[in-house]
């Protein structure tokens, strides 16, 4: 049971750890802007390019599963971070002509997730070379650390999101992506 706790304590204080890092690069890069903005202009422009540049990248569809009603998970970025974790981000479409509602299956069925309310929390990883599953990870409190209060998705919408995976081997190169309701899609990792 300590261990649990240990382990749970280890992984909040990386997320919040990760979290503080991104906030601190978000304030220095406006900053750093300004500066060469009032002595020349061309930094100026390259500096904007370099900040459109991120911008773009998660509009590119690296995987695509397909689910009931009309939803699409399209994923757009998978990270390895320097703390062990794995991130994959994307958006949640539904493509269909009306509204619906998230399937509840997509939470997974562990008790202390989905309690929280829908979420996708019931993704996996699954490296079969290393014949292994990867869950996403939760906090302390069992919320699972990835995006939560999915409800309905009216017709041509999308949600942006975001799932957090304890990082397979750097060995590993490819994963297959599965979600409860979705077609897998296989993750090729770097």
């Amino acid at each position: 049971m300590n261990v649990s706790y240990v382990r749970g304590g280890f992984i909040a204080l990386a997320v919040t750890a990760s979290l503080a890092v991104a906030g601190c690069g978000a304030d220095a890069e406006p900053k750093a802007t300004d500066k060469p903005a009032t002595t020349t202009q061309q930094p100026q422009k390259s500096s904007s390019s370099q900040a459109e540049q991120p911008a773009e990248e998660p509009t590119e569809e690296i995987a695509l599963a397909k689910g009931q009603k009309g939803f699409e998970l399209v994923i757009n970025s998978v990270e390895r971070d320097a703390g062990g974790f794995l991130t994959i981000k994307g958006e949640l479409r539904n493509s269909s002509d009306s509204s619906h509602a998230v399937p509840p299956q997509v939470s997974g069925d562990e008790t202390e997730v989905v309690k929280h309310g829908t979420s996708l929390g019931g993704a996996t990883l699954v490296d079969s070379s290393g014949k292994k599953r990867y869950y996403v990870l939760r906090d302390t409190d069992g919320r699972p650390l990835t995006t939560t209060g999915l409800g309905v998705v009216k017709a041509g919408a999308s949600n942006d999101v975001f799932m957090q995976f304890p990082a397979p081997p750097a060995s590993t190169t490819e994963v297959s992506f599965q979600l409860p309701t979705f077609e897998p899609a296989t993750l090729k990792l770097s």
